[in-house]
Parts: structure tokens; C-alpha cells; sequence
């Protein structure tokens, strides 16, 4: 048997042994063909659909936006979108230095990303178990995305926003980026760059901001509505604290500068905090553009708001929501329409600086009891009257079975019983007689547009909508059963006086929705409610009212949507983060909201009697005495009963003048 050779005893070349040198020049070769093999590939996946970029310097002044009321009053003025840009050279030292301080500590080392800081950031992100991804952008990454990106956090999207701030640090210097940041980026309240956010909120140009002003500023790049120094003060004077002292860390200031910064008081341009109508403002203001196009000189629109009625509707979506907080009622939201469509007033939330977040059309919530007058609407329509016998006991369908919300079961009743009372087993008995499938093209056909599922539950209100949705499709029963869908532009116009858009010109033929005796059977039902009903809270002596409340089974929704003569008001009640309240209905805080409003709104409205009562029954031909009547009154040429006959040009056309309601 052969010997074993030991390595390197002869049996051919043996491999040279390198030195260090050569080996840190081959792994630096093979890390350098993988790296550019990475690149490459994450170029071709990222970089295929990467946004236009020959625009950057596009931006100019935009038109502003003037919003009036229905009687003229100013409304809102929604300034241009970026403010004309300023110079970097002419603003304060600290001011530039402060958001480099917070948002980027290694802006002039890096080139364009930190690596550090997305390792960090990417760490974060595994360990959580909810909530938004972080980024750990730096200042060439944040202005990548607010000039070329959307705001999903996606890992694409931050791949795209990397590979754009190389872009942007590989053509422009580190003074031009920031210089481009500082005017382009968002500080809440509609303000966009430094300059517009100068004047905003401290009513002064950006060259003239203090070093506690800038501070302030940069604080709010963590979150603007969070952090807004008008309706956060004690969070955003913190987190400016913040700010002074990595600006301390930095070198920019000193410890002393910083002191004395802290002691100085910040003080807020107060006219902000004074502004009305913001939600509806925002509402209106996503619409010019959809309606006249991108403008080229300043607008003035028109809208439909009355601020009167505005400031009540705040006031008592306000306190009401202060009222019940004890009960966990922590937002509220309003809307008022007319006979005719038109939003008198809008309220989005219980304080807009604290949350710009519009629950009037944005938010949709289950409606629960307050969907009943659909159902029972369509009941009326297949022949029910608010006398036809029903029986509330135990009723299974399928496999559901509904409760009522006190337990207790009345027996045998009428159907207006039912309705006023909120009796759920006949809501769920009629709406499985008549077809689920009909109560939603009822829905549908008054003014719901959110989508309406069919399950059985839906006949006590298991449908997602929104406050603007409920008060249009209870507006039929309040205008004589005509269609009116909420709407907030009346005109829009150029301040040289141009009429761009005009709503009267094209605006359609009214639209009938609800026919007799229907319409007379709901309207005698839902004055019930308020009368004697679930709904007696929002009772106003001396106004022909009536209405519907609403509560989800586990109260994480509160409705009361009430009505007179063309004039609705649709009120909800709840928790952003929809968990439950405690045990709050819709007879109570939205009834309460609702009532503390209309007492404000109905004096200064000229409102009229519910419409749509029937017409007075044909005399019997057992009645000699009425029979006697109608012919004396026929002879002399007025109307049966008491009300002269129709001439033919006061005979009701298709198309109405417009009512004042």
C-alpha cells in the first residue's frame, strides 16, 4: 500500500499562498462585481416606472382659492400650495440648522441616504407588531418623495426614494437640496414651504422667524397635525425642546442660546385658531379643480355654507362630545342640507386643529337603527300602513336571530308602534318580507351610495355610510319626496368676475323618490319618534319635527338624523379607533347634539311644516252633508273641502321653481 502524501510533497503545482494584500484586493474585487451585480439588479427592478423628474422647477404660484357663504361672508382663503420659494442665503442661520439638527444629523456626509439609518430603521420595523413602517429617510430621501412620490410606506416606494436622492445629490449641491426642501415640504393647515408656514402660523415672513419659531417649525416634521403648536401646544413646545438640544449636540447653538430660546415664549398667529368651516373647506376645495380646471388666476367660489349656522353646528358638535366624554364619546361629526341639496352646515370633527381627519364624507360607520325608515319605507310601499298589525316576540332567520335592545318583547302592535320604539324583531320580520334586496334599492334610490349588503342583519343597520349620505337620503321625507343630493358649490368665479362655473344652469329636473301615502305614512311615524318615541330628547317646542335614532348592538356608533320642512340634520357620535363607548345611544348625545343645533338653526331659518300629508279622504256616498258641500263649493267655483281648484298655469310643472327653505 502507498504511502499517504502529506500535502505539498510533490504530486504536482501547489496553490500559491496570498498575502494579505492580494487577498483584500480579490474580496474587494468579488464584493465590488456583487455589488454592482446588486446595483444593477435593484436599478432594474425600481427604477422601471420611476416618476417623471424633468419637472422639478415646474412649481409656481397657484392661484388662490377665496370661499364665501351663502350670503357672501368669507369663508376661508386657501393661499397658494407652495409660497414663493426663498432663498436659503437670506433666512436665519438657525433656521436651516434646526431641521438639519432633527431630521438629518449626517445630511453633509452622506450622499444622499445613511445606511446606518435604515439598518436602525429596518430593525424597528421587525420588531413591530403595528402601526407604520419607519423610514429613516434623510433630508435628500424626504424631498425625493414629497417632489416625485406618494406617501404609501411601501418597501418599493422606499427603494424608489432612494434611488431618486442619489439622483438629486449627484446634480445638485447640499445648499440646493435643502434650500428645495425647506420650500416644498408640508406643515399642516394647508401650508407648504417655510415661508407659507411662517406666515401661518406666526403671521410673519420666514426671514424674520426666531430661533424658538424655527424650532417649533422643524418639530412639527414628525407629525404636522400631531405636533401643530395650535392645537398641541404642550406636545409640540417638547418636541421643539428636542430640537434645541440636538441642535446643541450639533454645534449650531449653544447651551446658553438654547436657554434662553426655551424661555421666550412662542407665540401663534391666533387668527388660525378662529377659523370656521375648515372640514367643509377642505371638502369644497378638492372639487374647484374637478369642476373648472386647473386655475389661472385667482378664484372665488361660491358655496352653500351659512356661518351662523356653521358656528352653532361646532358649537354643539363640541360640547356634546365634551359632555359624553365620561361615556367615551370622543368625536362627533354634523351635516345639515336643505330641501334641495344644499350643505348650510358641515362639521367633520369635534376640533379640527387637533384632527383634520373629515368624518362628515370621508368616514363611514354602521348606521343601526337610523336604517330603519328604509326599511320601513318599503314596507309602505308593498301596502303596509302605520296601522297594519305586526307581533314583536322572538323571530329567527336563517341562522340570526335578533334582540331587542331592552330584552323585552311588546306582543302584539302596529307598525308605527314598531318604528317608534325601535321594536328590531318586526324591522328584521318586514325587511325578510319584503326583500332585503328591495329595502337597499330603496336605500339606494333616496341617496345611499356606499355599498349595501344584503345579509338580514342589514335591516338593523349593519351598512357602513357616512353622516353626508344619511342626511340626502333622509331629505325625501323632509322636501315632499324629492331626490337631494348634498352639494356645496353654488358658483365659482374669477376675481375679475368671469363666471367659470354656475351649478343653476345645468342643474336637473327635480327627481320624485318617495310617492303617497308612503311618504304621509313615514313622515306620521317619524314625528312619533321625537314625539313620544326613542328620539324625545331632540324634541324643539313649537317646530313640526321628526326623525330617527340610531345605535349599533355593541355601541360603537350613535346616530340621530332628524328633519322639518326641508331642513335635515344627520348627527353621529363615536371613537375614531371604532372600539365601543359606554352605553351611548342615539336618543341621547346625538339627540342632545342635534337639538342644542336646531334650536340655533330653526329661528333663523324660514322653515314650513313637514310636506306630504294626504290629501283629505273623497266624500263618503253615505255622506249627504258632504256630498251637499262639494257640490255648493263645485257650483261656486272653488275647490273641494275648502281649497280652490288648480288654474292651469299654477298646476305643478316638471320642473319647480326653487323653494327657500
Amino acid at each position: 500500500m502507498a504511502n499517504a502524501k502529506s500535502p505539498g510533497a510533490g504530486g504536482g503545482p501547489q496553490r500559491p499562498q496570498r498575502t494579505p494584500l492580494q487577498a483584500l484586493i480579490y474580496w474587494t474585487l468579488v464584493l465590488g462585481v456583487w455589488g454592482l451585480i446588486f446595483t444593477v439588479a435593484f436599478f432594474a427592478v425600481f427604477a422601471v416606472d420611476l416618476p417623471d423628474t424633468s419637472k422639478l422647477y415646474d412649481v409656481k404660484r397657484q392661484p388662490s382659492v377665496s370661499y364665501l357663504d351663502r350670503s357672501g361672508a368669507l369663508v376661508a382663503v386657501r393661499g397658494s400650495q407652495y409660497a414663493p420659494p426663498v432663498d436659503l442665503d437670506r433666512l436665519p442661520a438657525h433656521v436651516p440648522q434646526a431641521f438639519v439638527a432633527i431630521e438629518d444629523r449626517w445630511y453633509y456626509w452622506h450622499f444622499g441616504f445613511n445606511p446606518w439609518g435604515i439598518v436602525r430603521s429596518q430593525l424597528y420595523n421587525l420588531k413591530r407588531e403595528s402601526g407604520p413602517l419607519r423610514g429613516g429617510s434623510t433630508i435628500s430621501q424626504q424631498l425625493a418623495r414629497n417632489l416625485f412620490l406618494t406617501l404609501n410606506q411601501t418597501y418599493r416606494r422606499k427603494a424608489q426614494e432612494l434611488i431618486l436622492a442619489v439622483w438629486l445629490e449627484a446634480r445638485f449641491s447640499k445648499k440646493q437640496i435643502l434650500e428645495l426642501y425647506l420650500n416644498r415640504v408640508y406643515f399642516g393647515a394647508g401650508a407648504y414651504g417655510i415661508e407659507a408656514a411662517a406666515q401661518r402660523y406666526f403671521g410673519k415672513p420666514a426671514e424674520q422667524l426666531t430661533l424658538g419659531e424655527a424650532a417649533t417649525l422643524a418639530a412639527m416634521m414628525k407629525g404636522p397635525s400631531r405636533y401643530s403648536p395650535v392645537s398641541a401646544t404642550e406636545r409640540t413646545a417638547q418636541r421643539a425642546t428636542v430640537v434645541l438640544d440636538q441642535m446643541v449636540k450639533a454645534h449650531f447653538i449653544t447651551a446658553e442660546e438654547r436657554d434662553q430660546a426655551i424661555r421666550t415664549k412662542v407665540r401663534v398667529n391666533p387668527v388660525l385658531a378662529n377659523q370656521r368651516a375648515q372640514y367643509f373647506t377642505d371638502w369644497v376645495d378638492g372639487q374647484v379643480r374637478a369642476l373648472v380646471g386647473e386655475p389661472t388666476e385667482d378664484l372665488v367660489v361660491e358655496t352653500t355654507i351659512d356661518l351662523p349656522l356653521q358656528a352653532a353646528a361646532e358649537q354643539a358638535v363640541q360640547a356634546g362630545v365634551a359632555a359624553a366624554k365620561g361615556q367615551g364619546v370622543e368625536q362627533g361629526a354634523l351635516v345639515s342640507i336643505d330641501g334641495e341639496g344644499r350643505v348650510r352646515a358641515y362639521v367633520g370633527g369635534a376640533n379640527y386643529l387637533q384632527s383634520e381627519f373629515d368624518r362628515a364624507t370621508v368616514a363611514r360607520r354602521q348606521a343601526g337603527s337610523a336604517f330603519k325608515p328604509f326599511v320601513y319605507l318599503t314596507a309602505m310601499e308593498a301596502g303596509r300602513t302605520p296601522d297594519t298589525p305586526v307581533v314583536d316576540e322572538p323571530v329567527t332567520i336563517g341562522d340570526w336571530t335578533p334582540r331587542n335592545y331592552t330584552g323585552e318583547y311588546l306582543g302584539p302592535i302596529n307598525i308605527q308602534t314598531a318604528l317608534q320604539q325601535s321594536v328590531n324583531t318586526v324591522a328584521a320580520r318586514l325587511a325578510n318580507e319584503v326583500g332585503t334586496s328591495n329595502v337597499a334599492a330603496t336605500a339606494r334610490r333616496l341617496g345611499i351610495t356606499s355599498t349595501i349588503q344584503l345579509d338580514p342583519s342589514m335591516a338593523l343597520g349593519a351598512v357602513e355610510v357616512s353622516p353626508m349620505e344619511m342626511a340626502q337620503a333622509y331629505a325625501p321625507f323632509a322636501n315632499g319626496g324629492f331626490l337631494a343630493k348634498g352639494y356645496g358649490i353654488e358658483r365659482i368665479r374669477t376675481a375679475s368676475g368671469q363666471v367659470r362655473y354656475d351649478r343653476s344652469v345645468d342643474r336637473p329636473p327635480r327627481q320624485a323618490v318617495i310617492g303617497q301615502p308612503a311618504l304621509a305614512y313615514m313622515n306620521q311615524m317619524m314625528r312619533q319618534v321625537i314625539s313620544s318615541g326613542t328620539g324625545t330628547r331632540a324634541r324643539v317646542p313649537g317646530f313640526d319635527l321628526a326623525g330617527k335614532t340610531g345605535t349599533t348592538s355593541d355601541y360603537r356608533d350613535a346616530w340621530f338624523v332628524g328633519y322639518t320642512g326641508g331642513f335635515v340634520t344627520a348627527v353621529w357620535v363615536g371613537r375614531d379607533n371604532n372600539t365601543s363607548m359606554r352605553r351611548v345611544t342615539g336618543g341621547g348625545a346625538p339627540a342632545g347634539i342635534w337639538s342644542d343645533f336646531m334650536k340655533a338653526a330653526l329661528p333663523r331659518l324660514r322653515v314650513q311644516p313637514i310636506p306630504g300629508a294626504l290629501p283629505p279622504p273623497p266624500p263618503s256616498e253615505n255622506d249627504p252633508i258632504g256630498n251637499l258641500i262639494e257640490g255648493v263649493t263645485d257650483f261656486l267655483g272653488v275647490g273641494g273641502r275648502g281649497e280652490p281648484p288648480a288654474a292651469p298655469e299654477d298646476r305643478p310643472r316638471a320642473r319647480r321653481e326653487e323653494p327657500v327653505y
